[in-house]
């Protein structure tokens, strides 16, 4: 086509995105963590099988693959999977664990030193055991992870716990051998977290039937001289209280992310930092999320919002917060500190994801990774609309709205838009602000999207995430069709030609 103007029914206009492109651009960058001074993180590989590579920043700037496949660093513990990788600088050289997809063994990988080496060993019982969100140890010779053990082949014969595994590979063929640092007190378990002088040891624990959103529990233990815990003591959260995220400031103090007040804000040793109706966490669905990340010099990064996400940086003293500046409009719950230097992975409705580098020094934030790339002319991207639509009961309704985008087609003057409603999956997720080819798909033919944050979604606080508590099937339902019907009654939608699609 060419620039003039062509006018053609909704949902007719010829588009250069199709399935297989839109498929391509799917996932996103995970799991960021500095190895030394370098910046590394997971990156899907779509054309692969869905492969997750793992993937390195060199000093020089060069970005490349650390493994090749069939490497496949994903983790399936709480089946979910969480934080596959953990690196660091022993004794000059870079050392990295990660856990394989095919076997989920855990396995110690030296770049330059010849081939990864197993670590853990393989279980024939049920889904065997698998380890996620590890932490290097390496005055310990160990990795301290969690460890997801099936004891049968029933649902329910599974154990979770806290535990270290040796550096040398002297677990590899013994399961003897790993060292159960918890007592298997919770059906669920987070990865531990060393303070700063190696004292104590925090991690989350909670129970079935609870979902992490719903109520965890902060978990301190002393670390003896001879690695052992002791003392091990439930010192914040409970039932009616999500703790979404527990660190260590550089101070020895312990932070977590609390929802006690309705929100999820941070707090150091019990007190709050930034008492604000937003959030500061969200819900734990992957182990070793990270909405924080403290710094050395005592400042903490953040992510955190109301719906949509940004980066800032807190000074726990005053209670100021100072976001960084650039085009991103989500930031995922990824983040790592290093120096200076903070490392998340963000995105905006004109970029996909991407790994970005702050500067707490300068305030400055940059891509240093997984740049975003046009797939396509920019100019078929869809342009969103943040809405508040009221529901039943007068109830507030989130959403995002893509009304019909083409750079050169039109519709009849007369000719209401078709609309399709999506329902993200969850039921606690939220349709980030974010370029999306999959909405593209749609809305550079002729189709409308409207992403609704219906009642359980997370974002809005946590009287909001409990609309859905015993409603599922009713609240959500009715909420993606009110969005549906006020954009029909509004003259926005053809109320004709209305769907409503969305996946779990």
């Amino acid at each position: 086509m060419g620039d003039e103007v062509h006018t053609l029914p909704y949902g007719s206009w010829p588009s250069p995105i199709d399935a297989a492109l839109a498929a391509a651009h799917d996932g996103r960058p995970e799991y960021v963590g500095f190895v030394g001074d370098e910046v590394w993180w997971t990156e899907p590989r779509p054309a692969e099988g869905g492969r997750r590579a793992l993937v390195r920043r060199r000093a020089d700037g060069v970005e490349e693959q650390v493994l090749p496949g069939p490497w496949n660093v994903r983790s399936r513990v709480w089946e979910y999977g969480g934080r596959p990788w953990a690196g660091g600088t022993v004794d000059g050289r870079l050392l990295v664990v990660f856990v394989h997809f095919a076997d989920q063994r855990l396995y110690r990988y030296e770049p330059g030193g010849g081939a990864p080496r197993p670590l853990t060993p393989v279980s024939a019982v049920g889904g065997g055991l698998r380890w996620a969100d590890p932490v290097l140890c390496a005055e310990r010779g160990e990795v301290w992870c969690v460890l997801e053990e099936f004891t049968g082949d029933g649902p329910g014969e599974v154990r979770r716990v806290p535990a270290a595994v040796p550096l040398d590979g002297s677990a590899a063929d013994d399961r003897d051998a790993v060292r159960e640092l918890g007592d298997g007190g919770h059906r669920f378990v987070t990865g531990p977290r060393l303070a700063p002088d190696g004292r104590r040891v925090a991690w989350l624990g909670w129970d079935h039937p609870r979902m992490p959103w719903e109520g965890t529990e902060v978990v301190v233990a002393e670390i003896g001289d001879d690695g052992r815990l002791r003392g091990a003591r439930t010192v914040a959260g409970g039932p009616q209280e999500s703790i979404a995220q527990v660190e260590w400031s550089s101070d020895n103090r312990l932070l977590y992310a609390s929802d006690r007040t309705g929100w999820w804000n941070l707090y150091r040793d019990g007190e709050p930092l930034c008492p604000r109706e937003e959030e500061f966490g969200g819900p734990l669905w992957k182990v070793g999320e990270r909405w924080f990340a403290p710094l050395e010099n005592g400042l903490i990064a953040v992510v955190h919002g109301r719906g949509a996400t940004v980066l800032g940086i807190l000074d726990p003293e005053s209670g100021e917060l100072v976001d960084a500046a650039g085009p991103w409009t989500e930031f995922c719950p990824t983040l790592a500190a290093h120096g200076e230097r903070v490392v998340a992975v963000g995105a905006s409705p004109r970029t996909g994801h991407e790994v970005i580098e702050l500067d707490t020094r300068t305030g400055r934030a940059r891509v240093i990774g997984a740049a975003h790339r046009d797939a396509v002319d920019p100019a078929y991207y869809p342009e969103p609309q943040i809405r508040t639509f009221t529901g039943p009961e007068g109830r507030d309704i989130h959403a995002r709205v893509y009304p019909p985008h083409h750079p050169v087609c039109t519709a009849p003057a007369q000719e209401l838009p078709p609309y399709v409603i999506w329902a993200h999956g969850g039921p606690t997720s939220r349709a980030p602000l974010v370029l999306d080819l999959a909405i593209a798909y749609f809305t550079s033919r002729g189709i409308g999207v409207a992403e609704v944050d219906y009642g359980g979604s997370s974002g809005y606080g946590r009287a909001y995430r409990e609309r859905l508590r015993e409603q599922w099937g009713v609240v959500d339902v009715e909420d993606c069709a009110a969005v549906a019907l006020a954009l029909a009654d509004e003259g926005t939608a053809d109320r004709a030609r209305l769907a409503i699609r969305g996946g779990s």
